[in-house]
C-alpha cells in the first residue's frame, strides 16, 4: 500500500525558514551556557568516554532557535537550549564503563550536566 503523503512545505518555504531561524537572537549568557554545557561533555571523565565535538555547539544553538521559532518566539531562551540538549547531544556521547555499569543513560548524564551549567 502506499503511503499517504501530502506535501507540507514547498522548497521556497523550507529555504525561508531555514534563513529565519538563522536569524533569530540569542544572548551572548544563554550562547555560553549551550558552549558550556558542550565543553562539560569533554571534562566529564566521571562519566563520558568520548565528548561532543565543538561543532555540537553549533547544532544545539541552531535547534534552540527552530524551537523558539516553532514556539512562536522571535529570540531564545535558556530552557530551549536545556529541553535542545538532549536530542542534540545524546547520540554524541559515549559513556564509559562506569556510567554504564551504574546504568545510567546518556539522557541521565546529560541532565546532570545542564544541572551545574
Amino acid at each position: 500500500k502506499d503511503p499517504n503523503i501530502r506535501k507540507l512545505l514547498s522548497r521556497e518555504s523550507l529555504l525561508t525558514l531555514q534563513s529565519l531561524t538563522r536569524q533569530v537572537p540569542i544572548a551572548n549568557d544563554i550562547k555560553k551556557k549551550a558552549v558550556n554545557i558542550v565543553i562539560a561533555t569533554r571534562k566529564n571523565k566521571e562519566s563520558i568516554e568520548y565528548g561532543a565535538s565543538p561543532r555540537a555547539s553549533i547544532g544545539l544553538i541552531l535547534a534552540a532557535k527552530a524551537k523558539a521559532l516553532i514556539d512562536g518566539r522571535k529570540y531564545v531562551s535558556e530552557k530551549d537550549i536545556e529541553e535542545m540538549a538532549f536530542p542534540i547531544l545524546r547520540h554524541r556521547i559515549i559513556l564509559n564503563f562506569e556510567a554504564e555499569r551504574e546504568g545510567k543513560t546518556a539522557d541521565d548524564v546529560i541532565a546532570e550536566l545542564i544541572k551545574r551549567k
